[in-house]
């Protein structure tokens, strides 16, 4: 498994990190096994970096994991990334917030410190703006999320923070030109490169405006999430998330669902989307890992495989995101809407 520089930081993060997250299922259920199983393999496959946070599944995903990674004792370096998510009322003092939730990811992942901690909500103009969103001075006020976050750097828990790419472009910025973090993971996919590539012509979905190549600017590690954009380019049906989150709701899947399809047939099949999908991400200079939601050891043999493929040349990053704009401009929103 290749490993890249994660921005600044001076650390090595393999280009595929492991998503622990509730799309797949396998860290929000309860198969320890399964879990161990499927963690060894990504372990031998090179994988260096395990991606979860506070929210998947209440606290069940970090608790697996920890159980997991205890239990196989890597003798390579193994980082662990989590988030923080606050939910807000009339709080002013947020630190209290963050070194609680922090404190508690370190008890179920059964570690002393952890690689990295990024802020999971999104960042908006007004609180709520979106689902749990807050405002720049949320983070970065003097009793904000950053405020909290130095503090449990200090006192040894966490060695770098980061932020979630999702909100108001304008106030994303505000928090990224500060300068204070270390990383960002964003929605990146081939159906919505928006937030690093130009936008596709006639996309309906988010238009993330090329923040990420601020981000790639200030030396930020870039974590690409959403990679094969919730399941729709596997040319899945909607996971049982997909079906009651807030975050990335289900008209925003059915229309991918049917530009993923439209994607297949100009490609041949699905089994080519399937490849190029991750091959495009990966093949993004200004990415340092693609987090991947696994829910079977052989899905990881799938994706390092594809790893270890050439990058797409810049002739056939630009074929694509043509063939893109075509399928985004010849879909009806109301077809779009309606794919089952």
């Amino acid at each position: 498994m290749q490993l890249r520089p994660l921005g600044a930081t001076g650390l090595s993060v393999s280009a595929i990190a492991f998503g622990a997250g509730p799309v797949s299922g396998l860290f929000t259920a309860a198969d320890v096994e399964k879990q161990a199983a499927v963690i060894a393999r990504a372990l031998q496959a090179g994988v260096n970096w395990f991606d979860t946070a506070a929210t998947y599944g209440q606290g069940h995903s970090e608790a697996g994991l920890g159980v997991a990674l205890a239990r196989l004792r890597s003798n390579s370096p193994v980082h662990v990334a989590t988030k923080v998510r606050v939910q807000l009322d009339h709080e002013t003092d947020l630190r209290p917030l963050v070194v609680e939730s922090v404190r508690q990811s370190l008890e179920r992942l059964r570690l002393p410190r952890l690689t990295l901690v990024q802020i999971h909500n999104s960042i908006t103009r007004n609180r709520n703006d979106q689902p749990t969103s807050i405002t720049p001075e949320d983070v970065l006020g003097p009793t904000g999320l950053l405020a909290g976050l130095e503090d449990l750097r200090v006192a040894g828990c966490i060695e770098h923070f980061g932020l979630t790419g999702i909100g108001d472009a304008d106030a994303l910025n505000t928090v990224l030109l500060s300068g204070r973090f270390a990383t960002i993971q964003a929605p990146l996919h081939l159906l919505n490169p928006s937030a690093l590539r130009p936008t596709p012509a006639g996309l309906c979905d988010p238009d993330y405006g090329g923040f990420l190549n601020t981000a790639f600017q200030l030396g930020m590690g870039i974590f690409a999430i959403r990679v094969f954009a919730a399941g729709a380019l596997l040319g899945a049906e909607p996971s049982s998330h997909t079906l009651k989150t807030p975050f990335f709701p289900l008209p925003l899947y059915r229309r991918d669902l049917f530009r993923a399809r439209c994607l297949a047939a100009q490609l041949g099949s699905m089994e080519s989307l399937r490849e190029m999908a991750l091959r495009y991400v990966l093949s993004l200079p200004q990415v340092s890992s693609a987090i991947v939601g696994f829910g079977a050891a052989e899905q990881i043999d799938s994706a390092a495989k594809i790893a270890s493929l050439p990058a797409l040349t810049a002739a056939e990053l630009l074929s694509l995101e043509h063939q893109l704009d075509s399928v985004s401009r010849a879909m009806p929103p109301a077809e779009a809407d309606q794919v089952e």
